[in-house]
């Protein structure tokens, strides 16, 4: 019998992850071993997520005391110091048959490469990850804008003037949590530089992606009134 992950949907079928080593099947995910290597530090392991959505989050175990966590594959292969970066495709490995595969060659990067060849397919436009302030605490939670029903959450927390962390939709948190050090801020998961400050490629003044026709802001009524969805 298969293994599903997810409400509704399969993400990888249990042959498919049968050789892969340390998999964990959760409801909307599927976490596995991963790793990158510095000819001068060595291997740095970790634990990768993959979301349908094309969601990727990658947390550190290079170190007991590292607390980095829900990376981008490209920040973890900066982090692990590799020498020949900006490649994390073929840098980023995972153990098959007590092999080290690159991720671009399993098929772990699936809803990653759909995800990008849709937003490809929709004049380049991607949405780099965002930050809501707690109006009570005052610390800034990110939300990842991979995916409408993703955009919606970040819309809709920004229109409420008390948003707090307890209502952060991805982790249970409160008020007492530590917010990211600016040093992790600065990654915001642009496809053309995981460090852009912001640029045409990760900047969206408006699409079909997060834009809403049953929203009475502002933005969304200027966009469903005077442009078209792309």
């Amino acid at each position: 019998m298969e293994r599903q992950c997810g409400t509704s949907k399969e993400l990888f079928s249990e042959e498919e992850l049968r050789e892969i080593s340390e998999v964990i099947v959760g409801d909307d995910h599927v976490e596995v071993m991963c790793g990158c290597t510095s000819h001068r530090y060595g291997d740095a392991i970790a634990r990768l997520r993959v979301f349908s959505d094309g969601d990727l989050q990658i947390s550190c175990q290079c170190t007991p005391n590292c607390h980095e966590d829900k990376l981008t594959p490209a920040a973890f292969e900066k982090h692990s110091e590799r020498e020949t970066s900006r490649n994390w495709r073929n840098n980023v490995w995972v153990f098959i048959g007590g092999d080290k595969v690159p991720l671009s060659k399993t098929v772990l990067l699936r809803y990653y490469n759909q995800a990008l060849k849709n937003s490809n397919g929709s004049k380049g436009v991607t949405h780099r990850d965002e930050f809501v302030r707690c109006s009570k605490c005052r610390k800034e939670r990110r939300f990842r804008l991979r995916s409408r029903g993703q955009c919606r959450t970040h819309h809709d927390a920004m229109a409420d003037p008390n948003w707090k962390c307890c209502d952060y939709p991805y982790d249970k948190i409160t008020c007492e949590e530590e917010e990211e050090r600016g040093s992790r801020k600065v990654y915001r998961g642009c496809t053309r530089s995981p460090s852009c400050k912001g640029c045409t490629s990760c900047v969206c003044f408006g699409c079909k992606l997060c834009r809403f026709s049953d929203c009475n802001c502002q933005n969304c009524l200027d966009f469903t009134t005077n442009t078209q969805p792309i």
